[in-house]
């Protein structure tokens, strides 16, 4: 698998020959790390001041160290992400939400990759950092040379937003076992694996966050998606026992199930049908990535989350109530 990154990675997924250049990273100011930041920034500046002050300093050293000092601070807490699925629809809209607010985004993707690439770039024109890498959540040795390029770059893991799914509909009379199996592998075995390798890097620290992206389907369920259905319904039990299982462990694990949102799936429906969905929406309309993307950021960023694990959140303008 190859890995590739907006500040360029050279090698494949062995990671030789990585290079990287300093990034600045900017933080909005409604942003936890943010107000962190600039607490530990103003401090240093006011200490700076005093000793200035006091001690007749006569040269301006003291003060670019200490602004020195600050910028690591920042690098230190800008959290490492990795958004699977994250080169169009709901996965862009998190990993921009996410790399806007300051954090370092690993972008993966499974085929897209020109669009994977503007997705990268966004974010560091915004201030932030990214990476791409192309690789299939379902296949264990794609998911592990994944872990390895965040660590490699960036040392750690800190929030997995497991987004990467596809849909295979037809009702299951007809539903070949291909049809089954793929969307089984990619949307439910594709979590486990990213789930249980993150985790490991997590446990070590005891701290991290994994948002898991569901649906109202695998609430409520819907005809001709049997094997969606399921599979959306197995991340919630997932999402819900892995909670349990690591809630000691200082790791935090929720879910978000979107209802229909504007996404590729729905513009290629045709219109009847789009009416007859707008119908089943109490809101009348359909949701917007970016709407699930600021759930997701809530649940990833802020502090006021830290209290809760293993829910499961409906963003669906009422579909399922």
């Amino acid at each position: 698998m190859a890995a590739s990154a907006c500040f360029k990675f050279s090698g494949m997924s062995d990671m030789s020959g990585t290079t990287s250049r300093d990034h600045r990273v900017s933080f909005p100011a409604n942003n936890v790390f943010s107000v962190r930041f600039q607490r530990s920034f103003t401090y240093l500046k006011c200490l700076s001041r005093s000793s200035f002050v006091s001690s007749g300093v006569k040269s301006k050293s003291e003060v670019v160290i200490i602004e020195q000092e600050a910028k690591h601070i920042t690098e230190a807490e800008a959290p490492v992400v990795i958004v699977t699925g994250a080169s169009r629809g709901i996965g862009k809209a998190v990993a921009l939400a996410l790399g806007k607010a300051g954090c370092k985004v690993l972008v993966n993707y499974a085929r897209s990759s020109n669009e994977a690439e503007q997705v990268c770039k966004q974010i560091e024109e915004a201030g932030g950092q990214a990476l791409t890498f192309k690789g299939d959540v379902s296949k264990e040795s794609d998911v592990a040379s994944m872990i390895k390029t965040a660590v490699d770059a960036w040392g750690t893991v800190d929030v997995l937003v497991n987004n990467a799914g596809i849909i295979k509909d037809g009702l299951l009379m007809r539903m070949k076992t291909s049809q089954w199996q793929e969307v089984i592998d990619l949307n439910l075995t594709g979590v486990f694996l990213c789930t249980q390798a993150a985790a490991k890097i997590m446990m070590k620290k005891k701290k991290g966050r994994i948002i898991n992206i569901a649906s109202v389907v695998g609430l409520s369920g819907n005809v001709g998606q049997a094997n969606y259905s399921a599979a959306k319904a197995g991340v919630i039990g997932f999402t819900k026992t892995v909670a349990k299982e690591y809630s000691n462990r200082g790791i935090n694990v929720n879910a978000v199930a979107p209802g229909f949102i504007s996404t590729d799936i729905i513009a290629n429906l045709g219109e009847d049908i789009k009416k007859k969905l707008l119908e089943t929406i109490p809101l009348g309309r359909y949701g917007q990535p970016e709407e699930v993307a600021g759930l997701v950021e809530f649940l990833a960023l802020n502090p006021a989350t830290a209290y809760m694990t293993g829910q499961v959140i409906t963003i669906d303008g009422g579909m399922v109530m």
